[in-house]
This record gives C-alpha cells, sequence and structure tokens, in this order.
C-alpha cells in the first residue's frame, strides 16, 4: 500500500485489525458507556421530580427519601460506569499503541541503506511519536467522547420530544446543525495553518538534533552563532504557522459560544413561557436546564475533540505512511537460511557484477572476482573507486543492478537477510556505537555470549590495557555515538565485537585507519591469526597493511583493473605500484 493510500482511509480501518482480537471488552465498554450516559440523564429527571415535590412550606419533608437515594445512586452510576467503561478498555488501547508502535520500529529496520541515509532522524522519531500519542487520542475521541454525546444528544431528543412540544427539540437539533457545520468548515480551515506548524515543528527538530549531534564539528568551526540562527530561522517560520492556528482557533471558539449561547437562550425562553403559562412545572424549568448544560458542555468540547481527532488521523497517516514505506530489499517467499555448517565453507564470488546508487551514477561497472574459502582478499584504490560498495552489497544493503554475488555457489538473494549478515562480520571504517556502556556494545556482536568471551574478544582487539584503566571497567558509558572514547579506542571496540560475534566472512573496512603504528600491528597479527579460519575481505588505503593478503584487487572507477599478490603487482608496475610508491614517500 502507498503512503498516499494509506492516509486516503479512515482511521477506524487504520486501526480495525489491531482491535478485532479484544471484542468482548470493546462490547462490555460500550455497554458500560451506555449505562453511563443512562446515568446521566437519569440525573435531571431525578431532579425535578424532587422540585415538584417540593411545596413552597414544607420543603425537604415533601421529598420522599427513594427520591433522595435514587438520585445519589443516579450520580454514582455516572461515575462507577465510567470507570469500568476505562478499566475494560484500557487494555486495547494501549496494547494496540504497543503493537502499531513495535511494528512501526521492525518496518525501519526493514528498510533499505538508501532509505536511512536520506531520512531526518529528529522529523521520523516526531512522526512515530505523534501517530502513537494520536491512537490513544483517536480511539478515546471517538469511542468516549463522540459517541456518548451522540447517545446522550438521542436520549435528551427522546425525552424533550415526549414530554414537551416539538419547539424544544427543533431548536435544540437546529443549533446542534448549525453549531457542527460551523466546527467542521472552519476546522477544515485552519487545519493546513496546523499541518504546517507540525511540518516546521519537526524541521527544527531535525536541525537542533542534527546540531547537537555534531557537537563536535559544530567547535570545530566556531558555529555555534551560525547554527543558532539557523535553528532560529525554522522557528521564526514555526512561530507564523503557530500564530495563525492560534488566531483561527480564537475564531472558531468564538462562533461556537455563538451558536450555544442563542440555541439556550431560546431553550429556556420557551421553558420559562411554559412555566409562565401553567403548561410546565418548576420542575419541568429544571430539567431543561439541567438537560441544556449536560448537553452543551460535551458540546462546546466537541470543537476542541474534532480538530483533535483531525489532527490524530493526520498524525497517525503519517506514522502509517511510514510503514507502507516500500520495502526495496526484502527475502524472496522462498529464501533459505545460510546454515553455519555452509556458511564456514565460504566461499565468495562476484560475477559480472554492476551497480548505481542512482541511474546517472554507476559504481560498479562488471566487477567479477572470486574469495576461495580461508583466504584473504584485500581490495584498493583510489577514494570513489567503489571499495566499501563491495562490502554494502555483500551485506545486501542494496541489491546489484546487474550480475550475481554468490556464496558457496548460491546467489545471496536467495537467501533469508537476518542468515546472511549472522554468517558476515564488518569492522567499518566509522565506528558508531550505542549511548550505552562499553560492555553493552561489546556484546553487541552476540548478546548471548559468555563472560569468557567477551574477555577473549577484548584480548585479541588488545583493550584490556584500556579497560583496565577505566574506573567503572566495562560498565564506563561510552556517550553519543561512542564520543567519550578516541577514534582507535572505538576501533578496537569494534573489532572485539566482530570478533565476538565469530562470523564465517569478516569485513575488514578501513579497520585500522584510526590505529597508532603499534596498536595497528599487533592487531594486524590478530587479524592475521582470526582469518585463517574464515574467509576476509580487506578494505584498505594504507597499503602496508594489506602485503600478506592472498590476493589483491586494485579497483579504479568501479572497475577491476589489476589482481595478484604484492609481490606480482609491484612487478607489474600499475596502479598499483604507483600507490605504493606515492605512499612510500608520504611515510618517509
Amino acid at each position: 500500500m502507498s503512503s498516499a493510500g494509506t492516509q486516503s482511509l479512515s482511521p477506524a480501518r487504520l486501526l480495525l485489525p489491531y482491535l478485532a482480537q479484544y471484542k468482548a471488552r470493546i462490547a462490555v465498554a460500550l455497554s458500560c458507556l451506555v449505562l453511563a450516559k443512562i446515568g446521566n440523564v437519569s440525573v435531571p429527571i431525578v431532579l425535578k421530580w424532587i422540585v415538584d415535590r417540593m411545596g413552597a412550606d414544607k420543603a425537604l419533608l415533601a421529598v420522599p427519601f427513594a427520591l433522595l437515594l435514587a438520585y445519589g445512586l443516579a450520580r454514582l452510576s455516572v461515575t462507577l460506569f465510567t470507570e469500568l467503561r476505562e478499566f475494560f478498555f484500557a487494555k486495547v488501547t494501549q496494547r494496540a499503541v504497543r503493537r502499531i508502535a513495535l511494528e512501526t520500529f521492525e518496518h525501519l529496520h526493514r528498510l533499505s541503506l538508501r532509505f536511512h541515509l536520506a531520512r531526518q532522524t529528529g522529523g521520523l522519531t516526531r512522526d512515530i511519536e505523534r501517530g502513537t500519542r494520536g491512537i490513544s487520542s483517536l480511539m478515546s475521541y471517538l469511542l468516549f467522547s463522540i459517541l456518548p454525546t451522540l447517545i446522550e444528544l438521542a436520549l435528551v431528543a427522546g425525552i424533550l420530544a415526549w414530554n414537551y412540544d416539538w419547539t424544544f427539540v427543533t431548536i435544540t437539533l437546529i443549533t446542534l446543525v448549525g453549531y457542527i457545520i460551523y466546527t467542521i468548515t472552519v476546522t477544515e480551515w485552519r487545519t493546513a495553518f496546523r499541518k504546517e506548524m507540525n511540518e516546521l515543528d519537526s524541521k527544527a527538530n531535525s536541525k537542533a538534533i542534527d546540531s547537537l549531534l555534531n557537537y563536535e564539528t559544530v567547535k570545530y568551526f566556531g558555529n555555534e552563532r551560525f547554527e543558532a540562527d539557523r535553528y532560529d530561522q525554522s522557528l521564526q517560520r514555526w512561530e507564523r504557522a503557530a500564530v495563525r492556528s492560534q488566531t483561527s482557533l480564537s475564531l472558531l471558539n468564538l462562533g461556537q459560544s455563538l451558536f450555544i449561547a442563542t440555541g439556550a437562550s431560546l431553550v429556556m425562553w420557551r421553558a420559562i413561557d411554559g412555566v409562565t403559562k401553567g403548561t410546565m412545572s418548576v420542575g419541568d424549568l429544571v430539567l431543561v436546564n439541567a438537560f441544556l448544560i449536560q448537553l452543551y458542555a460535551p458540546l462546546n468540547f466537541l470543537g476542541v475533540i474534532y480538530r483533535e481527532i483531525r489532527q490524530s488521523a493526520t498524525d497517525m497517516a503519517r506514522m502509517f505512511g511510514l510503514m507502507s514505506e516500500h520495502q526495496e530489499i526484502a527475502d524472496r517467499p522462498d529464501a533459505q537460511a545460510l546454515q553455519p555448517d555452509r556458511a564456514r565453507a565460504g566461499n565468495v564470488s562476484f560475477e559480472s557484477v554492476r551497480f548505481a546508487y542512482e541511474p546517472d551514477r554507476i559504481i560498479l561497472q562488471g566487477v567479477s572476482f572470486h574469495v576461495p574459502a580461508g583466504q584473504t582478499f584485500a581490495v584498493v584504490g583510489p577514494s570513489g573507486g567503489g571499495k566499501s560498495t563491495i562490502a554494502r552489497l555483500l551485506f545486501r544493503f542494496y541489491d546489484v543492478t546487474d550480475g550475481f554475488i554468490r556464496i558457496d555457489g548460491t546467489d545471496i538473494r536467495d537467501f533469508t537477510q537476518t542468515s546472511l549478515r549472522a554468517a558476515i562480520g564488518i569492522v567499518p571504517q566509522d565506528t558508531v556505537l550505542f549511548n550505552d556502556t562499553l560492555e553493552y556494545n561489546l556484546r553487541y556482536g552476540c548478546p548471548t555470549a559468555s563472560d569468557e568471551g567477551v574477555a577473549s574478544a577484548i584480548r585479541a582487539a588488545r583493550l584490556e590495557a584500556f579497560v583496565a584503566l577505566l574506573p567503572q571497567g566495562l560498565q564506563t558509558a561510552v556517550g553519543e555515538r561512542g564520543l567519550k572514547l578516541s577514534g582507535g579506542e572505538k576501533q578496537r571496540v569494534a573489532i572485539a565485537r566482530a570478533l565476538l560475534k565469530n562470523p564465517a566472512i569478516l569485513i575488514f573496512d578501513e579497520a585500522t585507519s584510526a590505529l597508532d603504528s603499534e596498536s595497528e600491528k599487533a592487531i594486524q597479527a590478530e587479524i592475521k591469526a582470526v582469518s585463517r579460519e574464515r574467509t576476509t575481505l580487506i578494505i584498505a588505503h594504507r597499503l602496508s597493511t594489506i602485503v600478506d593478503a592472498d590476493r589483491i584487487l586494485v579497483m579504479d572507477a568501479g572497475r577491476i583493473v589489476e589482481q595478484g599478490s604484492h609481490a606480482e603487482l609491484l612487478t607489474a608496475q600499475g596502479l598499483y605500484a604507483k600507490l605504493w610508491a606515492l605512499q612510500a614517500e608520504t611515510t618517509a
């Protein structure tokens, strides 16, 4: 379903699948709702009987105890059945919110890297937050505000029509119809202001989060004032939209009050006229007045409710729009799991692979190579040549435009994504950690790993000395995106995390670029040791780190222009030899 198609559906239809399993609870809640409204309408009727029984001199003595008891019970029943309604319906609302929020979260993780590279995190989280809040609001307003008001209106109209002349019902209905038409018309007009305000709020929030996430960059360039001005520009646009929204709200409230005041005055005039002429008692006057108060009080709130329903529906549509976002990379219906015993073989083949992020931006042009199980291949070349794209395609963050990628002779598109990624471990160039403890980030490679497994990974990544110096050890918080750690420390954490995963295929994408020479040499030895049991792909810019690779692929402009061992490539005096010489001059 497209996003536009989702937004065109009614809120009730969007929520129906999540409510279907709670039919009994909903039925009981609705029964309590009706009983509460019957009790609410009974209060003015009992009050009329009490007033009619009261004489000028007798007052309290003229009122039977049964009527007083009935009055108290009627008032108590309203609260009792209202609370019972909430009791039975609370689980329905909260479970629906939980299920929809979880499904949205899971779906966002299923979307492709292309979607997440284009998204704005702040705006996305606001959409989810407002959407889940909108579900609670919509269910509450529709079932516990609109429906009760309609039930009460029907009961009151029936009583007025049965006991009094037609003018009471006519005035009441004309007032209601005029009020509703005015409310809907003005609310629809001002919805554009509210929508614009929300969109600008999301954009301002995105800018604020983006700036705070890049705190160090802001400080490096002394751009605090620039960021504040940029944020304030968004806030200024939001302010103008908010002012328009508020002023139009005042106009709406004024018109609503005019309708209610006019209708109430006309009904009271008819009641007073009836008492004066002797066709109605004082109790009837009290009854009509009480009905007006009970009916117009929620009606006065109905305008706010309608606006909130419209807003909740819009917020829900945006969130359901995220859920209907096309899943670019999906498992085939007959996809098989990449079994551990097969994964240990780890033969990786690229066959005439072509790939483009955009139609006019071709990255890989007919790339073919084969990495035998247990061997170490390295990919080198100038920046922008497509080296890191190879890792992304192997993980199936994207699907190839043409050609095949195979593991043990099977197209990776025939495997489930979960099993495929479980068989591959990666140490990325830009290591981003969760804002949690060091242990949490290490265990992310394998949450069920034993303490000994974690300790072994720490030793392999040469992290034990660093951990020993920390006052809180593994419980040390690493900060937002790991900013409390140095670049080298973060890369060692990434290496330990990948080793803890114990994958069949290992990818090192500039994995040692932030390490000092001593740590780099130590970790290179560990990488070489763990690579003996696995198929290893090393993407490197620093050529000194891959001289021991079984085979080196040299890429340029999306093509493999050379391949061979370190010694063979130097002898060939091609691009690799030029890059080697250039780096030798730089480090000399």
